[in-house]
């Protein structure tokens, strides 16, 4: 399912939100202008659970650290990066104009720390680097859906043929959640595949935003039954 529009408009621009996006874009372009050498750049960028391990066993905690940070701004695509920004672009303006600029950020960048360590708890010894935006924003997706649940989502299916319908926010984040949690699931039950996403990441950014939420805007979560956007 793809987002293409929400119905709760913002009663002002996302200015942090654009300057991530900006930010997430450089950070790509700087990566393919590397060649060769991208590949070794992600693997000391991105964040590789073997590799936090064994900073730590070093005493090295800054670089068992930075890389979380880091890696939140590299891409493994065009649509990797194509996909993250849109959906940022589509659920963070109205929880940046909740919050404010400064617990956005604070969500955001947490939401991103709890996705990193949620895969990390799933292949601790996993030498594959992960990279992408995708647990802050997931962090974003779960603030949303614990504001504006009863918000109407246009959204593009592709079945046999691509549909456009509108859903409630409730439905498509709660399927979109449940999809990461059964993937990440059958990612460490089923048969040891090199698998390309980090469900896990998705999964933890998402409760770490549902709950983020909830410190840093008490009062403003909805009820589901009630469906106020």
């Amino acid at each position: 399912m793809i987002p293409l529009r929400d119905s709760i408009p913002s009663s002002r621009p996302p200015a942090l939100g654009y300057v991530i996006i900006i930010l997430n874009v450089l950070a790509f372009f700087g990566e393919i202008s590397l060649g060769p050498r991208m590949q070794e750049f992600i693997q000391v960028f991105g964040f590789v659970p073997q590799n936090f391990f064994l900073s730590l066993g070093h005493g090295n905690v800054v670089g068992a650290i930075i890389p979380i940070f880091t890696s939140m701004f590299l891409h493994g695509g065009w649509l990797h990066l194509i996909a993250n920004m849109w959906t940022l672009y589509i659920f963070g303006d109205n929880v940046e104009d909740t919050l404010g600029r400064g617990k956005f950020l604070i969500l955001y960048l947490g939401s991103g720390v709890a996705g990193c360590f949620a895969q990390l708890l799933s292949g601790p010894s996993s030498a594959i680097p992960m990279v992408g935006a995708s647990g802050a924003i997931a962090g974003v997706m779960g603030a949303y859906f614990s504001l504006f649940p009863g918000a109407r989502v246009l959204t593009l299916v592709p079945v046999l043929f691509f549909v456009i319908i509108e859903v409630p926010a409730y439905v498509f984040l709660g399927l979109w959640f449940i999809l990461q949690f059964v993937s990440g699931t059958f990612s460490i039950l089923g048969p040891k595949t090199q698998v390309g996403v980090a469900f896990w990441a998705h999964v933890g950014g998402f409760v770490a935003g549902f709950g983020l939420l909830r410190l840093l805007a008490p009062g403003r979560a909805r009820s589901l039954f009630g469906l106020r956007p």
